[in-house]
């Protein structure tokens, strides 16, 4: 134990008051880059209190939309393991596709 408190893997995606606070991060390689590596990156520009990683992409939830607006503008275009990061976004829900076969 390193004695870092971990973040939650909850980023609020239902909750509208803090989903300008949410960041989406895509073109992940996620086969390298792991939840503590984002944590690293993006922890400078507030305190975050969820992450979480998906294959390809991320969330990472700040205190305040502020902080998630200083992490859009200062990580867009970052390359992180070999690979460039998909356009950054605030508020960013990710829609599953349906199968044909799926009843509604």
């Amino acid at each position: 134990m390193t004695g870092k408190t971990q973040t939650s893997n909850v980023t609020n995606k239902n909750d509208p008051k803090s989903i300008n606070s949410r960041v989406f991060i895509g073109n992940l390689n996620t086969a390298i880059v792991k939840k503590g590596d984002i944590e690293a990156i993006f922890a400078k520009y507030g305190k975050i209190v969820g992450c979480s990683v998906h294959k390809g992409y991320a969330f990472v939830q700040y205190m305040s939309e502020r902080h998630a607006r200083a992490a859009v503008a200062g990580e867009n275009a970052r390359i992180i393991a070999g690979q460039p990061l998909g356009k950054l976004t605030l508020g960013y829900y990710v829609c599953m596709p349906i199968s044909v076969d799926t009843e509604i």
